[in-house]
C-alpha cells in the first residue's frame, strides 16, 4: 500500500496516457484522492483511457458535477447507526466498519463521503460495539465491513474475531473486502489460519467487476482462502463503461466460478455522489440479466439487487 499510485500524473506516465487525463484529475482528487496499488495498474492496457481497471480509479471532471439525486450517504448508514463503528440495517446481522482504509479508490464507492475518523481506533474503543452486539441475542452474523477490513494487520483482525467468537449466539462472521483481488499477496497463511480457526462460519465476500481483475496471482490468492474452507461470494457493480455489456459479466461470471467464487450480487449504482457518470438504466441491467440466464448455468447467475435506505432487505431487481 506505501507504494500505491496517489498521482494522477504519474499513473498516466505509467499507462502511456495523454497529461491531459492527470489535468481533469486533479479537481476530482480535491474531494476523493487517487489510491491505486501498482499490482492492479499492472492489469491495465497501457495507453487505452477506456481500460475497465482504469476507468475504476481515474478521477475525472464528472466527479466534481452536482447531481439531482446523487448524495452523500445513499445507503442510510449514518440512520443505522447503533454505535461508533457497528450498523444495524438488516434481522439478524450487523456490520462493523473495521477499518476507515482502503488498498483503492474506487470511484463509484458508496462510502467516499463516510465520516470514517469516527470509527473506533482500538479494541477498547470498540467495547460499546462489541456490548451492543452481547446484548442483542437476534444476531447471528457479523460483517466485517469498511474501507478494506483486510488493511488491518493480522494481529489486529485477529483480536476482533477473538472478541466476536466470544458471543455465544454469534455463528457466522462474514468478511467484505476487495484485497485479495487488488493486491493478492495479502492473503497469509497467517489471516487463513485465523479464519479456519475460528467457530464462527467464515464467509468472504469478494468484489471484483471485471475478468480482467482475476488474472494468477488473485487465482492463487483465493485458492489459499479455500483452505480456511470459507464460502467465496463476490459482489460487482454494474458500472458504465467498465461492465455494461453482456459479454463482460459473462466473462466475468465464468472466471470467478473457474476461481470456485460464487457470483452472488451484481448492484445497480448506489447514488453517492460524484458516482453520477457510471450509471446504468435499470432496464439495461435487467436485459444484461435476461440475457445471461439464456448463456449461463442458473447457479452462474447473479441476482441484480439495489439497497435503498431504510429497507428490510436489498431489492431483488426484476
Amino acid at each position: 500500500m506505501k507504494l500505491a499510485i496517489r498521482d494522477p500524473a504519474e499513473l498516466c506516465r505509467l499507462l502511456h496516457l495523454p497529461e491531459k487525463y492527470a489535468v481533469a484529475a486533479q479537481n476530482a482528487i480535491r474531494q476523493f484522492p487517487l489510491f491505486a496499488p501498482r499490482e492492479f495498474i499492472a492489469r491495465m492496457r497501457p495507453g487505452d483511457a477506456a481500460d475497465p481497471l482504469l476507468r475504476q480509479v481515474l478521477p475525472i471532471d464528472a466527479e466534481t458535477v452536482e447531481v439531482p439525486g446523487f448524495v452523500s450517504d445513499p445507503v442510510g448508514d449514518e440512520q443505522a447507526k447503533r454505535q461508533a463503528g457497528l450498523i444495524h440495517k438488516y434481522r439478524g446481522r450487523a456490520l462493523l466498519i473495521a477499518t476507515g482504509s482502503c488498498a483503492i479508490h474506487c470511484r463509484y464507492c458508496f462510502r467516499r463521503h463516510f465520516p470514517y475518523e469516527e470509527t473506533p481506533r482500538s479494541l477498547a474503543a470498540w467495547e460499546p460495539a462489541f456490548d451492543e452486539i452481547e446484548n442483542d441475542r437476534s444476531l447471528t452474523e457479523i460483517i466485517l465491513s469498511g474501507g478494506d477490513p483486510l488493511t488491518l494487520v493480522d494481529s489486529t483482525l485477529a483480536a476482533i474475531v477473538d472478541r466476536l467468537q466470544s458471543i455465544p449466539h454469534l455463528r457466522r462472521l462474514r468478511i467484505h473486502t476487495r484485497l485479495p483481488i487488488v493486491i493478492p499477496q495479502r492473503v497469509t497463511r497467517e489471516f487463513v489460519q485465523m479464519i479456519a480457526g475460528s467457530r464462527l462460519t467464515p464467509i468472504v465476500v469478494l468484489h471484483a467487476n471485471h475478468a480482467n481483475e482475476l488474472d494468477a496471482d488473485v487465482a492463487n490468492s483465493v485458492a489459499e482462502l479455500t483452505e480456511a474452507r470459507a464460502v467465496l461470494l463476490n459482489q460487482a457493480v454494474l458500472l458504465r463503461g467498465v461492465n455494461d455489456s453482456v459479454e463482460a459479466q459473462a466473462a466475468l461470471c465464468e472466471r470467478l466460478l473457474e476461481l470456485r467464487i460464487t457470483p452472488y450480487y451484481l448492484h445497480q449504482l448506489d447514488r453517492v455522489a460524484g458516482a453520477a457518470h457510471f450509471e446504468v438504466p435499470i432496464a439495461a441491467g435487467l436485459q444484461i440479466i435476461e440475457e445471461l440466464r439464456k448463456r449461463l448455468p442458473g447457479y452462474a447467475v447473479p441476482r441484480f439487487v439495489q439497497e435503498t435506505a431504510g429497507a428490510s432487505h436489498k431489492i431483488v431487481l426484476g
